[in-house]
C-alpha cells in the first residue's frame, strides 16, 4: 500500500497545479481583483 500512496503522491506533485504554499499570494490577488471589479463598477455607474 505504501507504494500506491507514494506513486499517487508523485502524481498529485506533478500536475502543474499552484503550491500550498501559495494560499497568501492567491487571497492576494483575489481581493485585489474583488476590488477593480468594485472600482469598474461604480466608475460604469452601475452602482
Amino acid at each position: 500500500m505504501t507504494s500506491s500512496a507514494t506513486t499517487a503522491d508523485r502524481v498529485r506533485t506533478r500536475t502543474g497545479g499552484p503550491d500550498e504554499d501559495s494560499n497568501l499570494l492567491e487571497h492576494v490577488l483575489g481581493w485585489t481583483l474583488v476590488v477593480v471589479f468594485a472600482m469598474l463598477v461604480t466608475q460604469i455607474g452601475l452602482i
